[in-house]
């Protein structure tokens, strides 16, 4: 992504907003690629005020995110609070964004990668080998190998044909039995393509003795977008047969990785992450009481709870068309879409609602917004209620920071948004 924070001359002449001054990032959050995120600039001040500075800018038209990084402090502050027994490992495919991660790792945040690629950012960051879970079941021999070479050992599966790949690329591995859990509320149910059935488990773990390898714990996933707090619970107890059953086998397993699923702050329609966290606290302290279970380490897999509200989307309307009918309603198009950081209407089942930027009081009409694109597909809100826009306003959209820019791309020739920086905590200071 290129990525470019408030230019220096804008920088250097007027500040907006009462605390939106443009400062250099730190030395330990930069590095000398000039394309690096390191590179970028940050605002001081809220995201409003960087969302104000930079639109302010003569000429400014190009789409952009705004991230809070105090956001994702905040959000980190909250889990160790709520879930104090259960280290976080952040999904790095959600949203690999360089200062995330950096940030994330001086919190101390272990970090789920699913591929080469996540492993080779987070550990060039300096992260531990310890800290790094190698979350995907279904590895390519290549990438098993770069984990063997660089010391990364907790990996997952969840089938025999894997625990032979494991035995051979990379026999000290410490493997996680990943077991099926009841994602049927979730939004993206991952038990369709992984998962093994919890009756399937006693024999994977008689295999995985046969073959010498060292398995040390159990995951699952109960879905991303998971929409039942009660799902938590039930997967955790399934987790707690499997336990039995390896100890039936003279197995001690020592970790319990209850994956992902949790929810972003202000995400609409979805689940309270105090109320799932006090179901999941309670279930963990239930099936492994701390006093029979001290040696189980607990980890998760969280992803967008980080760092949805931490991104906010500024986009511009570049056109318009008025609809004629029997009254008035209007399409405008704007310079980000389906094919770019709106991807997670196709892919993450979103469904982002604007609010203007300046707002104003005026009659409402029915509107729908669209990607800049020729392809029809690529609308972001098919039917909703604006006031009349014109061209040149700018749209703001909300919690944009979970699969979003991971899997953006510039289809049709369009360039991705460029990201601005805000600091509300002194996360970086």
């Amino acid at each position: 992504m290129h990525l470019t924070g408030i230019d220096e001359g804008a920088a250097g002449s007027k500040p907006a907003g009462k605390g939106a001054q443009l400062l250099e990032l730190p030395a330990r959050f930069r590095d000398g690629d000039a394309g690096a995120a390191g590179a970028a600039r940050y605002a001081r001040g809220s995201a409003s005020e960087a969302l104000q500075a930079k639109v302010a800018q003569a000429g400014a038209e190009d789409a952009f995110f705004v991230a809070d990084l105090g956001e994702v402090k905040r959000q980190f502050a909250q889990w160790t609070q709520l879930l104090p027994r259960v280290q976080p490992f952040f999904a790095v495919k959600c949203n690999p964004d360089r200062l995330v991660v950096k940030l994330l790792a001086q919190l101390g945040a272990g970090f789920d990668c699913a591929s080469k690629g996540e492993l080779e950012q987070v550990l060039g960051e300096g992260v531990a080998a310890e800290r790094v879970i190698y979350a995907h079941p279904c590895k390519p021999a290549s990438h098993l190998r770069y984990a063997a070479a660089r010391g990364v050992e907790l990996m997952t599966f969840d089938n025999g044909d894997e625990l032979h790949k494991i035995r051979q690329l990379h026999p000290g591995a410490k493997a996680v039995l990943r077991i099926l859990a009841d994602d049927s509320s979730a939004r993206c149910r991952l038990g369709l393509k992984f998962g093994a059935a919890p009756d399937a488990a006693p024999a994977l773990l008689r295999l995985a003795v046969r073959l010498g390898v060292d398995v040390v714990g159990v995951s699952f996933h109960v879905g991303s977008g998971c929409q039942s707090e009660a799902a938590f619970g039930d997967a955790v107890e399934r987790a707690r047969r499997v336990f039995d059953s390896a100890a039936a086998l003279g197995l001690r397993l020592t970790l319990l990785d209850v994956g992902g699923g949790f929810p972003g702050a202000g995400e609409l329609g979805g689940l309270d992450f105090a109320s799932l966290a006090a179901v999941l606290r309670a279930a963990i302290d239930r099936h492994f009481p701390p006093a029979a279970y001290a040696h189980v380490r607990v980890i998760a897999e969280p992803g967008r709870y980080f760092v949805a509200s931490a991104f906010s989307l500024a986009v511009n309307v570049v056109a318009r068309r008025r609809v004629e009918g029997a009254a008035p309603a209007f399409m405008y198009y704007v310079n980000d879409g389906v094919y770019g950081s709106f991807n997670c209407i196709v892919f993450d089942h979103q469904r982002p609602r604007p609010r203007l930027l300046s707002p104003r009081d005026a009659p409402l009409f029915a509107s729908s917004v669209w990607g800049p694109t020729c392809d029809s597909i690529d609308c972001i809100m098919s039917d909703g209620q604006l006031p009349e826009l014109q061209i040149g306003d700018w749209l703001v959209f909300d919690n944009m920071g979970a699969y979003t820019l991971c899997a953006a791309s510039r289809f049709n020739g369009f360039n991705l948004s460029d990201l601005v920086y805000v600091d509300t905590e002194g996360a970086l200071l």
